[in-house]
């Protein structure tokens, strides 16, 4: 017995000497007995062990099998900003209330997870003729193809934002709501449609969903879920977007832009120019305002001081008769100067004007569909226009305040770095001016930013981000850049932000402007940083220089094969200007590039430059 060897694993040392000298103490007979008593107990233990571990298993499936916290994802789809700021305001909301909530841009949104879903709120906007925003383009793709999964597991919303001055007014957000249904969805609410003066309308629909979705429990953690109220999101989803109220909004935002003061105002283009096109500085310090290159700053503008005294005296009032304003008690002419849209028409002021002045005509414009009529109308009258030509005798101010929509901040691409330019930011502003039935009109805040403007002056202003107008994050990625006009603003901003980090990667301008002695804005920079070599390639298109036209989408035909070779070498491209005629230009030239250098047909090309826009390489800041 004494020669029994006990492993080292098994016991510790005490025990071993224990066992030891009971085992020299034992006779035969008692060893025997104890070895059986032994044995005994290690199968005992045995049964033990694996009751507590059976035990251990068929909790973990019952906590397994209960049904997680849903959810609550919204999915935004924006061209200009709005959408993907409303999208994130929402999720603040959501967040103050206790529900998890994920925010993601439909630009880079996964589809193949969309039957997955369980509740779902869609922000869309729409832009041009009824179409979605070019980054979200794929998923309206693939959501109306034939891939698209039946979702009978969804529940969903959808708040749209539009412009009824055009014809397909919230179309993006209307195709949304449709599909969703006949794919089996259910709706939670019905869908929004708002106007371009949307917060009112989105902030009460949003209001009444969420508190739905609170007494529904979504987004709430029991206590078989192991999450609580805002608690871990699955692995992927953002909870937390830039300007929540988690991470800090910025003191100054559309609701509260800041009082920038106007540090410098110069005109960009020449003597015998046949336009004006003017470089403006804003004094940000103090403001706390940060932005990036690609992003936009609003600005909430005025209107015309004398087309606010044509209207006033032309209903012979005298300026000073109170209104209710969007902010209070104020003037008539005050309300008209800085608080109400009074040049393009809608067709809230149509149907309210047919009903002041009795006119039967305006009322069925208003009511007919298809809208095209009615937005040919709008597009050939603005309100001064239809108040002369349908007169509605006695309208007292507040009647005609009541029938307008509020004057919306205008977004203008930043033209600095603010790498560069510290505490100040730069925008380049060309006056829109145009002739209708006689007169010259002009755009509200161009001619606002250019003409009535004076060092000194502030003018309220905040940062709206751009996230599908973005540099590579690789310095090393090489960027074409295409602009026209004003178009060339953001490329600016690009070229002060690399040159203020030291960023040495190729960089390719393609230029547009009428003349060449007149109109190459901020021509001496973009010559500096081609001589300093930051700057690889510069190729311009002058188009009334020549008795032929030349346009930046000849000059990328003629540059075809080198182009085609930076895109195959994974360059990002960059188009900024008029989205109805430089940009779908610009767009068509690609497709033939792309074509031939892939040789293959314009369908092949296309989906080519749909997967360079999927992959954010191809960014387009059009309008």
């Amino acid at each position: 017995m004494s020669s029994i060897a006990i492993a080292d694993s098994a016991v510790s040392e005490t025990d071993r000497q224990l066992i030891r000298s009971l085992a020299r103490s034992l006779s035969p007979e008692q060893a025997l007995w104890v070895s059986g008593y032994f044995a005994g107990a290690a199968e005992a233990r045995s049964e033990l062990v694996e009751l507590s571990r059976e035990a251990s298993t068929v909790s973990s499936r019952a906590s397994a099998v209960q049904p997680p916290a849903a959810l609550l994802k919204i999915l935004y789809a924006s061209e200009s900003g709005n959408a993907a700021a409303l999208a994130r305001q929402i999720e603040s909301k959501a967040q103050g209330l206790g529900l998890r909530v994920g925010v993601e841009d439909l630009a880079r949104y996964k589809t193949r997870g969309l039957a997955e879903e369980q509740t779902v709120l869609f922000v869309a906007s729409t832009h041009g003729e009824g179409e979605p925003p070019e980054t979200a383009a794929s998923f309206f793709e693939f959501l109306a193809g034939r891939k698209a999964p039946a979702l009978p597991g969804m529940r969903f919303a959808v708040l749209a934002l539009g412009d009824s001055t055009y014809e397909f007014f919230c179309e993006a957000g209307r195709q949304l709501d449709r599909r969703l249904a006949e794919l089996g969805a259910t709706r939670l609410a019905d869908r929004c449609d708002c106007d371009v003066d949307y917060e009112a309308d989105a902030a009460a629909w949003t209001e009444r969903l969420l508190a739905s979705l609170q007494a529904d429990g979504v987004g709430h953690a029991g206590p078989a879920g192991g999450a609580a109220p805002g608690g871990p999101l699955p692995a992927g989803v953002s909870g937390l977007s830039g300007g929540s109220a988690v991470s800090g909004r910025p003191a100054y935002d559309k609701s509260r832009p800041f009082p920038a003061p106007l540090a410098a105002s110069l005109r960009l283009t020449g003597r015998g120019s046949t336009k004006e096109t003017r470089h403006l500085e804003f004094d940000l310090a103090g403001s706390g305002l940060d932005y990036l290159p690609g992003d936009a700053l609003g600005v909430v503008a005025r209107n015309d001081p004398a087309l606010v005294s044509e209207i006033v005296e032309y209903f012979g009032w005298s300026g000073s008769e109170p209104v209710a304003g969007r902010s209070g008690e104020t003037t008539i002419a005050q309300a008209l100067v800085g608080e109400f849209e009074i040049t393009a028409l809608t067709p809230r002021f149509i149907e309210r004007w047919a009903q002041l002045s009795g006119d039967t005509a305006l009322a069925e414009l208003v009511s007919k569909q298809p809208r095209s009529e009615l937005a040919s109308f709008m597009a050939g009258n603005q309100i001064v226009d239809l108040v002369r030509k349908r007169p509605a005798p006695g309208i007292v101010p507040q009647e005609f305040v009541a029938s307008l929509r509020g004057l919306q901040p205008r977004l203008y691409s930043i033209a600095s770095s603010a790498q560069f330019a510290d505490d100040e930011v730069h925008l380049c502003v060309a006056p829109l001016k145009f002739h209708l039935h006689d007169r010259e009109r002009h755009g509200v805040a161009s001619r606002y930013l250019a003409e009535d403007l004076q060092p000194g002056d502030t003018v309220p202003v905040y940062v709206q981000r751009n996230d599908n107008f973005r540099l590579p994050e690789d310095p090393a990625t090489p960027i074409v850049m295409i602009g026209a006009g004003t178009g060339v603003a953001p490329y600016r901003a690009f070229m002060q932000h690399r040159e203020a980090l030291g960023i040495e990667g190729r960089s390719w301008l393609f230029f547009g402007e009428r003349n060449f002695r007149s109109d190459f804005l901020y021509q001496t920079e973009w010559q500096a940083w081609h001589r300093a070599k930051a700057l690889t390639r510069i190729d311009l298109a002058f188009s009334r220089d020549q008795q032929h036209k030349v346009y930046v989408q000849d000059r990328l035909r003629e540059r075809a094969t080198e182009l085609f070779a930076w895109l195959d070498d994974g360059a990002h491209v960059y188009v900024c200007g008029d989205a109805e005629q430089m940009a779908r230009d610009v767009h068509t030239a690609l497709l033939s590039i792309v074509s031939g250098g892939l040789g293959c047909d314009d369908e092949a090309a296309e989906a080519w430059l749909r997967e360079l826009q999927a992959e954010g390489r191809y960014q387009r800041d059009v309008y």
